[in-house]
């Protein structure tokens, strides 16, 4: 989506005076929430970007940390721009596209070692014994939720007499008749080839007790009364096959990556969870952690090579995940992400990697994508040499578009400029950028009082009615309520 540029709003005089305000803000070295290659931003600045925001975010660490995280791009932008630096060389861009890079590598390998992998063949005796864990079934749900219990008594009586009824031949018409599922009458009560664990277990537990072709008595789940029947094996022969096949790949995909774990001894740090939600506080300054995380014949996965790839794929609300996650689920991230590393490993070894071509696109997508950010902020090269002679008279005419952006964007008045967070973590590795934790805490301490200032502001111009209100309890003209003059 193209934005409105500032070239045609902002002269090159107005520019350069508020570059010199801007200078006597961004230059001092107390509470700054924000550095980026030369430029500060205040925590004052940022209080009231946010607290005197017209948009009415809310004020929150979370937020803050956003509209920080983006002028440190918007800046370093404006000072690629000013320099004339696409960033698009062959190894920023491949460094910066690492997790591009390493997926295609990573569907190499897999893709020429599964040629080796066969898929069992789908019989009805794997079928009977749910191989793969792998049911199928039709069911009628007559629902009871939100019911009274002596309306789900009523809905009880009405499943047995359905289930006194029901037999394999008529049992898509009862489904038509009985069934409270969304579209459950018109699939006859079909709900296909399923994984066990897809379901409730309460659900899961009555088909596994079934035969093929049987039908269950009435039991419940949360959603209501029952009456199941696991297909016979005629009815799910194809589609049992097709998910069969798959689900023996994936299990054979499940063996390799196993063995491949356990030929290179990984081996995760006990306080693994811990050292992430230490970094996830401060994730900038965590980039260039090498305290240990897990082990590998060969190798080793570090704090700053975990955060800078979470950071470049998802940005700010990485950390928030992190922290959020329990110990559990950050050990096993641990792992998937140790796991990936071997597997780059293993395709590097068998001279894997990304084609000529597809490099070629990449580079020149990549270079596109920067000219597009400019364009959008209104900092192109070209507008900058327009207004400034100098590389130095650039830089500062660059910075000063970033802030009347930023300004503008915030009353609503431009678009955002949304940096995609591979890119944003290539302007700060290049350039040196990055967001002071400290500073946003107070930044958000005086965003609060900006935005109390501003709502009591905004209370105040509200124009007052020009209808003079009667006094509670009674009617126009001081009359009491229920004596009002008719018509």
């Amino acid at each position: 989506m193209r934005i409105r540029t500032l070239a045609a709003f902002v002269a090159a005089a107005g520019m350069l005076t508020a570059c010199d305000g801007l200078k006597e803000a961004f230059t001092a070295h107390v509470d700054v929430a924000a550095r980026a290659a030369g430029q500060e931003l205040s925590v004052t600045r940022l209080g009231e970007l946010l607290g005197g925001s017209n948009l009415q975010v809310p004020v929150s660490k979370e937020n803050a940390r956003v509209v920080a995280d983006l002028w440190v791009s918007y800046q370093l932008l404006g000072l690629a721009a000013a320099r004339g630096d696409t960033m698009s060389d062959t190894a920023t861009v491949m460094a910066a596209a690492r997790s591009i890079v390493d997926n295609i590598k990573i569907q190499q390998l897999m893709d020429s070692v599964s040629r080796g992998w066969t898929a069992d063949t789908a019989t009805e005796q794997a079928y009977t014994s749910a191989q793969g864990g792998l049911y199928a079934a039709r069911h009628i749900l007559l629902g009871t939720e939100n019911l009274t219990p002596a309306q789900k008594d009523s809905v009880r009586r009405i499943a047995d007499q359905a289930r006194a009824q029901v037999t394999p031949d008529n049992f898509a018409q009862m489904a038509a008749r009985y069934t409270t599922e969304p579209g459950g009458g018109e699939r006859g009560g079909m709900l296909g080839v399923y994984p066990r664990q897809m379901m409730v277990p309460q659900f899961s537990d009555a088909v596994a007790a079934l035969q093929p072709g049987q039908i269950s008595p009435v039991f419940e789940t949360q959603f209501g009364f029952h009456i199941a029947q696991r297909l016979p094996y005629a009815l799910a022969r194809d589609q049992f096959a097709e998910q069969y096949g798959q689900s023996s790949m994936q299990r054979a995909e499940s063996t390799y990556l196993a063995g491949l774990a356990t030929t290179a001894r990984v081996s995760v740090k006990d306080d693994a969870p811990a050292q992430l939600k230490r970094a996830a506080a401060d994730f900038d300054k965590s980039l260039g952690s090498d305290d240990v995380l897990a082990t590998y014949q060969g190798g080793e996965l570090t704090v700053g090579e975990v955060v800078s790839a979470v950071n470049a794929a998802q940005g700010p609300a990485a950390a928030q995940q992190i922290a959020a996650a329990p110990d559990s689920v950050l050990r096993q991230f641990v792992e998937e992400v140790t796991r990936r590393e071997l597997l780059v490993r293993e395709a590097e070894r068998a001279g894997l990697g990304m084609p000529a071509d597809e490099r070629a696109r990449l580079v020149s997508d990549w270079s596109q994508l920067v000219s597009s950010m400019w364009e959008q902020l209104g900092v192109t090269p070209q507008q900058l040499a327009d207004s400034g002679s100098t590389p130095s008279e650039r830089e500062r005419i660059a910075a000063a578009r970033v802030e009347a952006y930023l300004d503008r964007m915030m009353a609503g008045q431009a678009q955002l400029v949304q940096v995609p967070a591979v890119l944003g973590t290539a302007l700060r590795e290049k350039f040196e950028g990055r967001v002071t934790q400290a500073g946003i805490d107070r930044a958000v301490e005086r965003a609060q009082v900006v935005r109390i200032a501003a709502d009591s502001t905004r209370s105040a111009a509200q124009p007052g009615t020009a209808i003079p209100m009667p006094p509670a309890g009674q009617g126009p003209a001081g009359q009491a309520p229920g004596n009002q003059p008719q018509p």
